[in-house]
């Protein structure tokens, strides 16, 4: 083929461990809704900047540092961190990527998680707790939609990596990681179940 794929957003996905991650996926349930019950700045927080939902980002936001069990999540996570770092070929000589914050977010019927992205991080991602079917996915937007100008629209059945935007399924017992750069959001939640996942940044500095 004549023509070549430059600058590429890579997307990690996978499930956390290959086995017993529904047991630790009860004890991360736990934990989460007895945080919303016991954080009584986060559900102020959650009511004005989170409509009808709950999240600890601006409460407690570093859950790994707090919680045997979240920091259990990030020891876990590290090496899906350090493998989609070696897929971006990152130069990370003398330095690691530790994990700075990690929130919990609990979406019930109607809520959603409006277009956004996490300055001053390297990466990000999201761990799934309880995704009921049909629960809404995390939506990733083409970093360069503001410059496509007089570009046709694509056709409906296009690869996706030539869609603008692009949803990835939220499930249960899965992570999925992205560059923080690259804007997100998650769709309202259509279900009456509660959507409930795990948020967290890594960093090299």
């Amino acid at each position: 083929m004549p023509t070549q794929s430059l600058f590429p957003t890579l997307i990690y996905q996978a499930r956390l461990q290959a086995s017993a991650w529904r047991t630790f996926n009860r004890r991360l349930l736990r934990e989460c809704q007895q945080l919303r019950h016991d954080d009584e700045a986060g559900r102020r927080w959650s009511a004005r900047n989170y409509p009808g939902g709950y999240t600890s980002y601006n409460s407690a936001s570093r859950m790994h540092q707090l919680s045997p069990t979240f920091a259990a999540l990030e020891r876990k996570l590290q090496r899906h961190v350090r493998a989609y770092a070696r897929s971006l070929e990152f130069d990370l000589t003398g330095r690691s990527l530790s994990m700075t914050d990690c929130w919990v977010n609990i979406m019930p019927h109607s809520v959603v998680h409006g277009l956004h992205l996490h300055p001053l991080s390297t990466i990000s991602g999201t761990y799934y707790v309880q995704t009921p079917k049909g629960t809404p996915g995390l939506k990733f937007e083409d970093p360069r939609l503001d410059r496509f100008m007089a570009a046709p629209p694509r056709r409906a059945d296009c690869s996706p990596q030539h869609r603008p935007w692009v949803v990835i399924p939220a499930e249960a017992g899965k992570l999925v990681l992205f560059e923080s750069w690259l804007r997100h959001e998650v769709p309202p939640n259509r279900l009456q179940s509660e959507r409930i996942s795990v948020s967290f940044n890594f960093n090299w500095f």
